[in-house]
């Protein structure tokens, strides 16, 4: 399909080194944040003081394929096919790492722009709950080393979202203050319960995080919530499953379809109805790398609710979702059906490039808007993007 537009791919990566979270590290946390450990050929991360294992090379070198798990992300792994042959891995590339390498080959797959997340990043916040202080060290040196090396804008092509964590509210509005101050157009929170003290969590939406909510509405600067680490894990080890989650490692089948798509659900379901997009009808949030299959039940189990207990709900639950939330679906789910219910505006388009379950080529999701006319492909493609960030162009 020849687009007379530049597309917008909201959902794309790096490979961080294992400095990111050191590098610029307060030495007061040194042993009580993101350590990497060498044993022989081998190289583990040391989080919190215990091996995490949400990547299972926190080198990167070598890496997976882009795309060659797309079929078994999709449950359609052709009959005769074993699974574990779909992996393939070769040498990291420098458009992984560098940002200038990664501008031009955003320019040679096409695109006008990309949405940049971490990969490893979206599994630290987990493993440092039991430790609020070492968490906002940690996220706040992370954010320094991404602003040295990425850019929060780079070459008007990557936008880079930085990570708050909101477990410290105060420190998370200080820190918002400091990334915006440096340019950052797009923040990203973890789609989880928000760690306290003592073991304790809070809702998403519970009025001890106002001011950072009030912060990112006032200054017009968007929330992703990308799929990561949100501690679901644990939940199913109750039924038998794995307690932790691992990267491409041992974690039960059960724990798998238990946890799913569960942690964006509760996420949205938490700012709904603790009355975050009320208060701040301006606060716009993007679900990134979680699929769409969750809406439509979400939006069935809020109306519901909002007839039973109508004081709970000020407003139509369906109408502040299509008012405040943006989605990136996966490929092979009904993009029409999703369209019905929340809008086409609301639809983004990702290709969670260069992982190895997304798209071996971002411009290939353009298969999946069949049906779509040329005003909806733009929007899709382009235009939501520019509107979740609230500019004209990158």
């Amino acid at each position: 399909m020849a687009l007379d537009f530049r597309p917008i791919d909201a959902d794309h990566h790096y490979y961080e080194p294992v400095d990111a979270f050191t590098r610029h590290l307060d030495r007061r946390f040194r042993d009580r944040g993101v350590r990497a450990v060498s044993e022989g050929k081998r190289t583990h991360l040391v989080i919190g003081g215990k091996v995490n294992r949400f990547v299972p090379n926190p080198t990167f070198d070598p890496i997976i394929v882009p795309g060659c798990l797309d079929a078994l992300f999709r449950g359609r792994i052709p009959e005769g096919v074993d699974p574990r042959s779909l992996m393939r891995v070769e040498p990291l590339r420098p458009e992984y790492r560098d940002r200038d390498a990664r501008a031009a080959r955003a320019e040679s797959q096409g695109l006008g722009a990309v949405l940049m997340f971490p990969t490893l990043g979206c599994g630290v916040e987990e493993a440092l709950k039991h430790d609020v202080d070492a968490t906002m060290a940690s996220l706040s040196a992370f954010n320094t080393w991404l602003a040295e090396d990425w850019g929060y804008v780079h070459a008007h092509r990557i936008v880079s979202a930085p990570m708050i964590s909101l477990a410290d509210p105060v420190a998370a509005v200080a820190e918002i203050d400091r990334v915006l101050d440096r340019g950052a157009r797009l923040v990203h929170v973890r789609p989880a319960p928000v760690p306290g003290v003592h073991g304790s969590s809070r809702s998403l939406g519970d009025r001890a995080h106002d001011r950072v909510w009030a912060r990112l509405a006032e200054a017009s600067v968007p929330v992703a919530f990308h799929l990561g680490d949100s501690g679901y894990n644990a939940f199913t080890s109750a039924w038998g499953g794995s307690a932790e989650f691992q990267g491409f490692g041992k974690v039960s089948t059960l724990s798998k379809v238990l946890v799913s798509d569960r942690a964006i659900h509760d996420t949205v379901a938490s700012l709904v109805v603790d009355g975050v997009f009320t208060r701040f009808p301006e606060l716009r949030v993007a679900s990134v790398e979680n699929g769409s299959d969750w809406l439509p039940l979400l939006v069935k189990r809020l109306r519901k609710q909002a007839n039973q207990t109508p004081w709970d709900f000020p407003e139509d639950p369906l109408d502040v979702v299509r008012r405040n939330v943006w989605v990136t679906p996966y490929y092979e789910e009904d993009l029409h059906a999703l369209a019905e219910l929340i809008g086409v505006e609301r639809i983004l388009f990702g290709s969670d490039w260069p992982h190895g379950e997304g798209l071996a080529e971002p411009l290939d999701f353009l298969d999946e808007l069949r049906g779509f006319d040329d005003a909806a492909i733009r929007r899709i493609m382009r235009d939501n993007a520019l509107d979740l960030l609230g500019v004209a162009s990158v």
